[in-house]
């Protein structure tokens, strides 16, 4: 499997060639270095924004899985960066000697520090640290996404301030997952490893495992297997017990101990899962448990997308087709997760025996509105393009050369706008049947009989699902399948 080094440095990790990176930012001072890699601080020379450039150089990539890994973790970067929690990936460049990561910039240092610093935290403070990382366990989980690496060192502040938003970065260890499928690989950092890990046979369960150490941490400022070495470690988490006995334990609340053991549950089919976790009465303020994986993106987009209008629908999908493979790759495992059969579309059928499968109570009519939704040339099922259209982040819809793209390909003679006859005549082309004139008069803010540029771009970006729809219909869909990802996940 391994490559000899003059071999690896002809290989690229990316499918594509890019620009040069100091051909668009200004390199600066070094703010970390890692094993595989060196964070730089980083200008864009037009706007003067700053961001974190993470440079891998390639010749530490020896094999054809070292550059998958690092592709993967592109990927994984691209497909969950829009979460609030999330660090945020700007763009990707590659030359001869290194790959570049240009991502948001977190002014506020590491949790790791901020632990040192202040020895352990309250409970209050605690709380509010949770809530952030197993807001992105859940989220990763709901997107099919494993994280493998949750430590301290891995969740920056955005700023130095003690009210600091915290967020996720270095994906580097993730991976895609399918519901029920076993990885054997050992990863991650010892304190924080599962004892499913050491055994070589675990799931998404290991990330709750990671999470409740970071818990135990911060409530007494120790961890709860250590030992002298890496094997003793591994020793006392397969065979020890976390002490629950001495300072600071007597002090903290009975509530805090319980979510404790409930995430360090030995047995992974036991332990509580990520939603269980935020749905804990010491992790939710009101102890009113929320009915759904809380900030569930996958339901949210679906629930958006299914009140937009015809134009809207077919504009994402025109925007879907022509991402870039690394926008797109986690959509995709997304897709493979639905489409069990590996058909390249889900049908009726199979999404309701999916969802029965992972103990969805979805009614019928529940089901059929969420087909009726993503399934924008109403073929009875719903292909690839159709789930990335529905599924796609309203962030990379809006950039410039998307709608642009998308405007241009309504736009058949260039005249540079959008007629009814050209709207009809892709509707013909997407399957979708006449045009509501509703719809054209509530784009065509002038009332001139067209749609320009800028009336196409404000339905775009206008919020609650675009034009087209009443506001009395609004949000009466209640489908729930990131409920059953969720469920499936748990379940895997």
């Amino acid at each position: 499997m391994e490559k000899k080094p003059s071999s690896a440095k002809t290989m690229s990790v990316l499918p594509y060639e890019t620009q040069k990176l100091r051909d668009h930012y200004l390199v600066g001072k070094k703010l970390g270095k890692g094993y595989s890699a060196t964070t730089y601080l980083c200008t864009h020379k037009v706007s003067g924004e700053q961001f974190a450039c993470k440079s891998i150089p390639k010749r530490k990539l020896l094999s054809k899985v070292d550059y998958d890994d690092v592709w993967r973790e592109i990927q994984i970067m691209h497909h969950l960066s829009e979460h609030p929690l999330v660090v945020r990936i700007q763009g990707t460049y590659e030359d001869a000697v290194f790959v570049h990561l240009v991502m948001e910039l977190c002014r506020g240092g590491e949790l790791f520090d901020r632990i040192i610093q202040k020895g352990h935290y309250s409970e209050k403070e605690a709380v509010k640290l949770m809530k952030t990382i197993v807001g992105v366990v859940e989220a990763c989980h709901s997107f099919g996404v494993m994280h493998r690496d949750l430590k301290p060192e891995n969740f920056l502040f955005d700023s130095p301030s003690d009210d600091a938003q915290m967020k996720a970065t270095d994906f580097g260890l993730s991976a895609f997952y399918m519901p029920g499928q076993t990885f054997s690989e050992i990863l991650g950092s010892a304190y924080y490893i599962a004892p499913e890990v050491l055994r070589r046979s675990y799931g998404p369960e290991a990330d709750v495992w990671s999470a409740g150490v970071i818990l135990y941490i911060l409530l007494s400022g120790v961890p709860p297997f250590w030992a002298e070495n890496e094997t003793g470690i591994f020793n006392h988490i397969i065979d020890g017990k976390p002490d629950y006995e001495s300072d600071p334990w007597p002090s903290i609340s009975e509530s805090a101990k319980d979510l404790v053991i409930k995430m360090l549950e030995k047995d992974p089919k036991k332990r509580i899962s990520a939603h269980e976790v935020l749905c804990h009465p010491w992790i939710n303020d009101d102890n009113v448990a929320p009915d759904r994986p809380l900030d569930s993106a996958v339901l949210s987009r679906l629930k958006q997308f299914s009140e937009m209008n015809k134009l809207k629908k077919m504009a994402l999908r025109v925007i879907a087709e022509r991402l870039s493979e690394e926008e797109i790759g986690g959509l995709k495992e997304l897709f493979k997760m639905i489409d069990t059969d590996s058909s390249g579309t889900i049908t009726f059928e199979e999404l309701k025996e999916g969802l029965k499968k992972v103990g969805s109570d979805l009614m019928e009519s529940e089901i059929k509105s969420l087909m009726d939704a993503a399934d924008i040339d109403q073929s009875g099922s719903i292909d690839y393009g159709e789930f990335l259209a529905a599924t796609l982040h309203m962030n990379k819809m809006e950039r410039e050369e998307n709608l642009v793209t998308a405007f241009s390909y309504f736009d058949k003679d260039g005249s540079g706008y959008i007629t009814i006859d050209e709207l009809e005549q892709a509707c013909k082309e997407f399957g979708l049947g006449d045009v509501n004139p509703d719809v054209m008069s509530e784009i065509d803010l002038d009332n001139d009989g067209r749609i320009d540029y800028g009336e196409f771009v404000a339905m775009m970006k206008q919020g609650e699902g675009g034009a087209g729809r009443s506001r009395a219909t609004r949000g009466n869909l209640n489908f729930n399948i990131a409920d059953a990802f969720q469920q499936a996940n748990d379940s895997s």
